[in-house]
Parts: C-alpha cells; structure tokens; sequence
C-alpha cells in the first residue's frame, strides 16, 4: 500500500504542494512525505482523513528507516538519542487510519517512517494542547459537511536553524487544513514556534525548564512566505481573511475555541 496522497479526496484538485529544490517523494498509504535530501528533513507532507470512518486503533508499529532512501538522507535514531528530543510525527498517526481495520491499521503504522518524523521538543510534542488539537477541532467542524480532510505538515526548513548532529533542527513547523465548507474549499493556516524551547549553542542541546511553545492561526501567504512553498488554492480559501482579521496578523491561540473557521 503506497498509494499516497490524493489530490482529488475533496472534490476540487488540491495537487502537492512542491518545492522548486529537488525533493524525494515517498508514498505511503494515503500520504505522502517529500523529504529535502539535504536537511534529511520532510519539507511536505500531505495527507487524506476521511472523518467518517475514522479507526481508534492501540497505537501499534516501530520507528524505522525507509529503505527507499539511503540512510544517511534521513534524520534517523542517532539524533533521537540521550537528549529531550522527541521524533515528532508530522502525519499524525491516527490521520490515514482509516476504513476497513486491516487497512487502517497499516496506514497508522507506516506513520513510523522516519521521514515522516521531526526533531520536536519534548514539551512540544507530548502536549496535549493546541499542536495536537488542531486537526481534531477542524475534523469536528468539517463533520457538518463531507467530513474528509486534506492536511499538509511540515517544519519550516529555515537557514538560520541550529546545528546538531549532523542535521538542523526546525524551530518552527506549519499545518495547512482544508475542507469542503457550506461555501466550497475552506482551509486554516498555524505555525508552531518552539525556539524557546530549544537551546543549542556549542552544538549541545539544553531545553529551558519553564520553557514554552506558542502557537498561531496564520494568513496562508505567510506560510508561503516563510517556507516558499507554493499553496496554489489554499491561499485563496483561507478562513482567516474572510473572518475579519488583519490581513498580516498572527492570531496567538491560546485554546481551541480561538481558532477561527
């Protein structure tokens, strides 16, 4: 199974958004990883959630290589290890688990792909706040509609991130999700901000003990601003103009209920 992502699942043609840099595509079911072979880090990822039949399954598979690509194109165990990194999914595990049991439950488990993993701080990826609310607090507005989403996830793949171990480690990741709302195509923009939390100098790693991770709904363009990644339609069917915000603004949340859709 390594179908990957649909461009069609929500009725209007929403292709995967491509870096002009060379990038490896890796399919997996019902995603798909480009992976930036030089920073050994995703640059997209792009995944299909139908919320209507959706699996809680126990969370089952192990980390591992894609033997796809060589090692050392990919961020794997060795910067994981000794330290209060975590291997952040980007493709949540529970998003392509969909559908029939068997088939859901290979689509969870191929989630544990290192190319679909990202150095995240421990505090970032363990909260059970926003960064891992937003897609639930979405997928439960879009269940008005045709429940299905299209999420794209990945850090921001900036110059000026700190070295460690061979890679750099993002201080910023994004999430784009779209839907089919009353009016047509919908999305929400958020970037996640762990420079806080992250300390490398000397090429050490140190998290602050009351450290904290902020998190923003954003206008679309300025992720496409930050990452250079073309977002074709999403711009356009961003939430947050039409709602009112300034045009330039970062809404900081602060709970689900500031998020704007």
């Amino acid at each position: 199974m390594t179908d990957g992502y649909e461009s069609d699942f929500l009725g209007k043609r929403l292709p995967l958004p491509c870096p002009e840099r060379e990038m490896r595509s890796l399919p997996y079911p019902r995603f798909t990883v480009l992976l930036d072979p030089e920073r050994r880090l995703a640059a997209v990822t792009a995944v299909n959630i139908d919320g209507a039949t959706l699996q809680d399954l126990p969370r089952t598979g192990d980390w591992r290589l894609d033997d796809r690509l060589p090692a050392d194109e990919q961020t794997g165990p060795e910067v994981y290890t000794r330290n209060d990194l975590d291997r952040g999914h980007l493709v949540r595990r529970r998003d392509p688990g969909w559908g029939p049991t068997q088939t859901a439950r290979a689509a969870s488990e191929a989630t544990f792909f290192y190319p679909n993993a990202a150095p995240q701080a421990a505090g970032f990826n363990q909260s059970k706040e926003l960064w891992l609310g937003l897609e639930d607090h979405v997928l439960a507005y879009a269940e008005s509609t045709d429940q299905r989403l299209s999420v794209f996830t990945a850090p921001v793949l900036a110059e000026s991130d700190p070295p460690y171990r061979g890679i750099r480690v993002p201080l910023r990741f994004w999430k784009v999700a779209a839907w089919q709302g009353p009016d047509g195509l919908a999305a929400a923009g958020f970037v996640l901000d762990q420079s806080d939390l992250v300390d490398m100098r000397d090429e050490t790693l140190a998290v602050p003990p009351l450290g904290a991770f902020r998190t923003f709904q954003v206008p679309i363009a300025d992720i496409v601003a930050l990452t250079g990644i073309d977002l074709g339609a999403l711009v356009e069917a961003d939430t947050l103009p039409r709602q009112g915000a300034r045009e330039s603004g970062w809404r900081t949340l602060d709970t689900a209920g500031d998020i704007v859709l």
